[in-house]
C-alpha cells in the first residue's frame, strides 16, 4: 500500500516480487505520477498495479499487507484488513525480523539523521562492520539482500515515529536504542503530543533488561521516559554532570556531559575525557546535543574513548543539516532544509552570529509558529518566505508582534527565492534555507528541497 516516489515503496516491491510472492502494488497516484518508480518495477513478472485507487477487496483476499510509513493506522482499508486478522507490517518490522545483526535504533523530533550517522561513522573508526538503514532516503528492504551470510558487524537504523508504531505492535525493540530529543511534531498526523510520544516509546517497550537506552537529560519529554523503562538508561547532558537523576531504579551510573568545555564520560563516580568541545566540526548548540548521543551509544557498544573522539574530530556533518554550499562574493549559502518544524529552523538560525537572509516557510504540519516568528523578528536581516500554509501562519505570528515588514517576498519557486536572497545580501551575510515547515506543495519532499536550493546557488 503506497508506492510513492522516494524507494521505499519500490523496494518494498521488488523484495517480496523477487522472494516469489504475488504482489498487488496499489496507490492512489496514477500511472503518469508514478512513471519513474513504475519504470524501476517493469522487468517484474508477479506483480499487480492498482493505481489511482485503493480497492477494499485488495486488503480482504490477501496473506499480508504492507502499508507504507505515511499512512495512518486509522485508514479504513488497513482497519478492513486488521479485521480480516490479515497481519499488517511495515518495511521496518520485516527488516527487524529478518535482520542477522543486532540493531542500534535511533529516534527523536531532531537530530536523528546526524546522530545515526555519527554513531556509524565512530563504530567504523573502531573497525566495526556496519550498515545503515533509514537514514535519509536508502530504502530498508534493500540492505536485507546486503547481509546475506554476514555474520559479524551492526546495524544503525534511523527509525521515525512512523517506522516505531509497527514495531510496537509486533514487540520489537532494538538492544541499543537512542532518543536524541522529543518536541511537538507531526500533530496534523497524530493530532496530540501524547499519541506522537506513544510511538516514540516503543522504541524500548520491548527491551530486555540488559538493553541500553540513550536519553537526553536536558529534554524533559525524552527524560521523563526513563520512569517507563525496564532496561538499562544512560543520560547525555550538556549542562554538566548532573546525572543520573533519581526518578527510577533502572538508570545506568554512567553519564556523558559537557563541562568546561570537554565532553565527559562519568562511569561509577569516575570521569573520563572523551575530547575536546573544538574538536566538534559541526555548527550550532543543537549539534553538540547529537555528538554527545551519538558518543554514549557508542560507549555502551564497547567502543573506546580514543577512537571515538578520532572519528569526532574527522566528522562534518551530513547533507542537508546546516550544510554549507558555497561563498560568493562574501555571501555564505547554507542548505538546512532537514528543519521541517519550527524548533529546528530555531536551532538553526541560532547557529550564526552573522546576520542573515533566510529562506523559509512552506506547508503546515498544524504546529506553533509564535516562538519562530519572534527568533527570526530578533536575528535576520530579511525573511524570503516559500508559499504554503506554513507561510501563512508565520506571517500571522510576525504581524502579532509587529515584525511583518521584515518579511521580503513570497515566491513559489526556490530559483526567484534564492536570486532575490543574493540580491539582499551583503560581504559577511548569511543566506540560510531553514524552512521550518515541510516541503509538500512545491516539492517531492525536504531533500528535493534541498537539492533545488543547491542547484539554484550553484547557478548564481
Amino acid at each position: 500500500m503506497g508506492i510513492g516516489l522516494h524507494g521505499g515503496g519500490v523496494a518494498t516491491v521488488r523484495f517480496f516480487a523477487e522472494a516469489g510472492a504475488r504482489v498487488i502494488a496499489t496507490d492512489l497516484k496514477s500511472a503518469k505520477e508514478l512513471a519513474d518508480s513504475l519504470e524501476k518495477l517493469k522487468d517484474l513478472k508477479n506483480v499487480k498495479f492498482i493505481l489511482g485507487q485503493h480497492r477494499i477487496e485488495d486488503f480482504e483476499n490477501v496473506d499480508m499487507v504492507v502499508k507504507n510509513p505515511g499512512i495512518p493506522w486509522t485508514s479504513k482499508h488497513i482497519q478492513a484488513a486488521l479485521k480480516k486478522k490479515i497481519p499488517v507490517e511495515m518495511d521496518s518490522s520485516i527488516f527487524f525480523k529478518l535482520c542477522p545483526l543486532p540493531i542500534i535504533g535511533v529516534t527523536g523530533t531532531k537530530g536523528k539523521t546526524t546522530t545515526a550517522t555519527l554513531i556509524a561513522e565512530i563504530l567504523k573508526t573502531g573497525d566495526v562492520k556496519v550498515f545503515t538503514a533509514g537514514i535519509g532516503q536508502k530504502p530498508v528492504l534493500d540492505l536485507l539482500g546486503k547481509l546475506e551470510g554476514v555474520k559479524d558487524g551492526v546495524v544503525v537504523f534511523e527509525l521515525s515515529s512512523w517506522r516505531l508504531s509497527v514495531l510496537g505492535r509486533e514487540k520489537l525493540s532494538p538492544p541499543l536504542a537512542v532518543i536524541t530529543n522529543i518536541y511537538p511534531d507531526h500533530l496534523n498526523y497524530y493530532g496530540t503530543m501524547e499519541k506522537y510520544i506513544a510511538d516514540k516509546k516503543y522504541i524500548f517497550s520491548s527491551q530486555k533488561p540488559d538493553d541500553f537506552v540513550i536519553l537526553n537529560y536536558n529534554n524533559e519529554a525524552a527524560r521523563e521516559l526513563a520512569k517507563e523503562i525496564k532496561s538499562r538508561a544512560v543520560f547525555f547532558s550538556t549542562e554538566g554532570c548532573r546525572c543520573p537523576t533519581p526518578t527510577t531504579t533502572k538508570v545506568s551510573d554512567t553519564c556523558v556531559c559537557m563541562a568546561n568545555e570537554k565532553i565527559i564520560f562519568s562511569n561509577n563516580g569516575e570521569e573520563k575525557e572523551i575530547c575536546g568541545l573544538a574538536d566538534i566540526k559541526l555548527r550550532g548548540e543543537h549539534n553538540i546535543s547529537n555528538v554527545l548521543a551519538a558518543i554514549a551509544a557508542t560507549l555502551a557498544y564497547g567502543i573506546a574513548p580514543e577512537e571515538i573522539c578520532e572519528a569526532i574530530k574527522k566528522f562534518k556533518g551530513v547533507p542537508h543539516r546546516l550544510e554549507f554550499i558555497r561563498e560568493i562574493d562574501g555571501v555564505k549559502f547554507y542548505n538546512d532544509t532537514a528543519a521541517t518544524m519550527p524548533d529546528a529552523a530555531i536551532a538553526g538560525v541560532n547557529s550564526f552570529t552573522e546576520p542573515i537572509v533566510l529562506i523559509a516557510g512552506g506547508a503546515d504540519k498544524k504546529l506553533d509558529f509564535k516562538e519562530f516568528a519572534k527568533a527570526v523578528s530578533e536575528k535576520m536581516r530579511r525573511v524570503i518566505l516559500l508559499k504554503g500554509e506554513a507561510t501563512e501562519k508565520i506571517k500571522a505570528e510576525l504581524k502579532k508582534i509587529e515584525a511583518d515588514k521584515i518579511v521580503d517576498s513570497e515566491f513559489d519557486s526556490m530559483e526567484k527565492a534564492v536570486v532575490r536572497a543574493k540580491s539582499l545580501a551583503g560581504p559577511g551575510d548569511v543566506v540560510l534555507l531553514s524552512p521550518g515547515a515541510t516541503s509538500f506543495g512545491l516539492f517531492l519532499n525536504e531533500f528535493d528541497r534541498g537539492d533545488k536550493f543547491r542547484t539554484a546557488v550553484e547557478k548564481l
